[in-house]
């Protein structure tokens, strides 16, 4: 098994190597963490990682991104994104992600252009092929590369490598924008991303649940959690504390989907 991850992480350098220099999308997940890692042990300063930054991004997730590429040693800019300017992304439909992905790889574009750097990757792997990603056309219409999948990693054998090369990311869940949160067909607005933010900072801090979404479905939250989380919710004191905040926030009715946390649950 370890010979397996070796060669593996050896193919993903030697990818990288045949390259110049490269930006990398990096969003501080388990994807564009090992992305990073290996760009820079191949390239070292030739590599840059860059990270949006919108109101749909939770603040945390951009602290960790900016504490894991400073551990990496790469290279990181933090650019902003101007989705919420977009009519098309506000009005939330099921492609939604198209046009967050084609302001942020337009964006990436224009950063190559300035610091002639003619290859851009991010962190799509094989196993994101079988999902509904409208995201993958936006990346393809500004040619960017998907290493993983040339390499043909699936997502345990980016968990694999990631352990391997010891990153705190390895075992990490992962962790979508704000925006996904949001049934189809309710508008995106930043009051909705703040409050959803703060939700699942409260339940967090109430409960030390790793896998969390707060799902806002016009005002009802339907909260999520890991099948093997469910059970930190059984305390009526905490049941009690999270109804009340989440009111307070907006929320009108708080409900618990019990069989628990899956990925595209908002895609059925």
């Amino acid at each position: 098994m370890q010979s397996i991850i070796t060669s593996k992480l050896q193919e993903l350098e030697s990818w990288f190597k045949s390259f110049d220099s490269v930006i990398i999308a990096f969003s501080g997940g388990v994807d564009s963490t090992l992305l990073a890692k290996a760009a820079f042990m191949s390239l070292g300063k030739r590599a840059i990682a860059v990270t949006a930054d919108s109101p749909s991004i939770p603040r945390s997730e951009l602290k960790n991104a900016q504490s894991l590429a400073k551990s990496i040693g790469i290279e990181h800019l933090i650019v902003n994104t101007n989705e919420m300017d977009n009519p098309d992304y506000l009005k939330n439909s099921s492609n939604r992600c198209y046009y967050c992905k084609s302001e942020l790889f337009s964006t990436l574009s224009d950063i190559s252009k300035e610091k002639n750097i003619k290859v851009i990757v991010d962190g799509t792997n094989l196993d994101d092929l079988s999902d509904f990603r409208p995201g993958l056309v936006a990346a393809d219409e500004n040619k960017i590369l998907h290493p993983f999948v040339d390499l043909e990693f699936t997502k345990v054998d980016i968990r694999n490598i990631s352990k391997h090369l010891q990153l705190p990311t390895a075992d990490r869940p992962s962790a979508p924008c704000l925006s996904s949160r949001v049934a189809y067909g309710q508008p995106i607005t930043l009051k909705t991303l703040s409050k959803i933010e703060r939700a699942e900072a409260l339940i967090k801090e109430l409960t030390g649940i790793e896998i969390l979404r707060v799902r806002d479905h016009n005002n009802i939250a339907r909260i999520e959690v890991g099948k093997n989380e469910r059970s930190l919710l059984f305390n009526e004191l905490i049941m009690d504390k999270i109804d009340q905040e989440l009111k307070d926030l907006g929320f009108k009715y708080i409900t618990l989907e019990l069989s628990g946390y899956k990925s595209g649950n908002l895609n059925k």
